[in-house]
């Protein structure tokens, strides 16, 4: 029996992108949590070049980095695909991801930054929702009536964005700007692929809560 672990951290939204990919699969794995203010010797041989989690250790072997971990697993482990078997279809679901993954960044600094970092994450996270808002409408899921690669990699946008909002104060998705992304949003978190292995969101809530206090309380004693 394959030997399978994954190193990563309860409240990460791409340590539960692999989780969902091994549960697709069918997968049992050991999940080992991580602190990243103490790194194991595990994480740092395992990831020795970016020291991040998550990290898949499959029979010994280490890969890092969520999407190209879900594809080793697409293409690794008996089960359901993840991605589509259609070349073009599959071409698609690897653009959608690589669009939400590379706006990871501006989500995160709309929160946890001020001032002219946050406006400018603003803008960016403003312009992603009107293309999602856009090719979501009368959509079940990226691409295809299957859940799948893209809808993995959007789990960032459909429930850790909302956590964020409430934690911080600042709304960016209402129904009325937003609507096709809105009803998206609230039948992705309800779907059977992901309802259940979902963090507990009061739990998420009050982790990033005292994030989002504490970056405030770090930006208030900043020098001007």
């Amino acid at each position: 029996m394959a030997e399978v672990k994954l190193l990563g951290l309860w409240y990460s939204p791409f340590s539960h992108r692999v989780e969902w990919a091994l549960k697709i699969k069918g997968v049992e794995y050991e999940f080992i949590e991580e602190d990243l203010q103490n790194k194991s010797p595990l994480l740092l041989q395992s990831n020795p070049v970016h020291q991040k989690i998550p990290v898949l250790i499959h029979n010994g072997k280490p890969i890092a980095e969520s999407m190209v971990i879900l594809e080793y697993i697409d293409e690794t482990f008996k089960g359901p695909s993840i991605l589509p078997k259609d070349p073009y279809d599959r071409a698609i679901a690897r653009f959608w991801a690589k669009f939400l993954d590379d706006k990871v960044a501006a989500v995160v600094n709309t929160f946890l930054r001020r001032g002219e970092e946050q406006e400018k994450g603003k803008e960016e996270v403003y312009e992603m929702l009107k293309v999602l808002d856009n090719e979501l409408k009368d959509k079940k899921f990226f691409v295809g009536d299957e859940f799948g690669f893209a809808d993995i990699a959007a789990n960032f946008v459909a429930f850790w964005l909302g956590v964020f909002e409430e934690a911080s104060g600042v709304v960016l998705v209402t129904s009325e700007k937003f609507p096709n992304f809105s009803k998206w949003r609230d039948e992705y978190i309800n779907c059977s692929q992901v309802k259940d292995s979902l963090p507990l969101r009061y739990k998420l809530l009050a982790f990033f809560r005292a994030r989002s206090q504490a970056a405030a309380a770090a930006s208030a004693s900043a020098p001007k």
